[in-house]
């Protein structure tokens, strides 16, 4: 009898210390939550996000354009098993593999200048794909687009759509404040790209009614859920500026 209770007293301390081993242990995975957004149409840092110069005319603009953005911790944080289970069921939070965020290998400095160099890409990317819609020669438009603390590519769509907002009469966003994401080619094709769910939220905190997305991301909207937003699934550049056009004047507007 005694051997037996001590058996038990022995398992359950071994459980407790496993218990405990596990709680303290950093783990490999960080939590993303809803980043910030940027108005494309606006000002960042006391000028605006697109400038645009050179012998033509530039459109007065209202409403909003809103590129959405995911916020990650900084590499060296740490995550551990209670505060993991907690965001797993936290619908404002996604808990994704720390190595998808900064790759192994990679230092801090390197992940930061790859992210800028997607962005300045796809700035270039965005500028061309809106010129060749508008039938205009670079050599006859200068556009500079400026904005601060965001990188990788999925500002794309939202950059081009700008540009060709400002360079066009009328109003795309029909006053409206719509948010989306979406990388794009010099060609004006949109490319999926990830972290869609967060930037839902992100769109919707920020006072967004309609958000577009690449179609390709249409299912995962529909799971996790729009929130009220109404979604518009858009392929291409040319696509994006017909639906935006359809939603003013009443026109049928592409829906997941």
């Amino acid at each position: 009898m005694a051997r037996t209770q001590r058996t038990l007293a022995v398992s359950v301390l071994l459980v407790v210390i496993l218990f405990v081993f596990a709680f303290s242990v950093p783990m490999p995975y960080v939590v993303t939550t809803p980043g910030s957004t940027a108005d494309v149409l606006g000002d960042d840092a006391g000028r605006p996000v697109i400038e645009i110069s050179g012998p033509t005319v530039v459109d007065p603009t209202t409403g909003h354009l809103l590129l959405t953005t995911i916020h990650a911790p900084a590499r060296g944080d740490t995550i551990r098993l209670g505060s993991l289970l907690r965001s797993w069921w936290d619908t404002d939070a996604s808990v994704v593999p720390k190595k998808a965020i900064y790759p192994e290998g990679k230092s801090v400095k390197e992940v930061v200048e790859t992210n800028l160099k997607d962005m300045r890409d796809s700035q270039d990317d965005a500028t061309v794909a809106a010129l060749n819609y508008l039938g205009k020669a670079p050599d006859q438009v200068q556009v500079k687009l400026h904005l601060t603390d965001v990188g990788g590519p999925s500002a794309g769509l939202f950059f081009a759509l700008g540009i060709v907002d400002k360079l066009t009469p009328g109003e795309l966003t029909g006053g409206r404040t719509i948010g989306g994401t979406g990388a794009i080619d010099k060609a004006g094709k949109v490319g999926e790209i990830g972290g869609l769910p967060l930037k839902l939220l992100a769109a919707k905190r920020d006072g967004a009614t309609v958000f577009m997305l690449p179609k390709g991301e249409c299912a995962e909207a529909t799971r996790v859920g729009a929130g009220g937003l109404r979604l518009i699934p858009v392929e291409t550049l040319a696509g994006a500026v017909s639906a935006l056009n359809a939603l003013n004047s009443g026109g049928v507007v592409p829906r997941c």
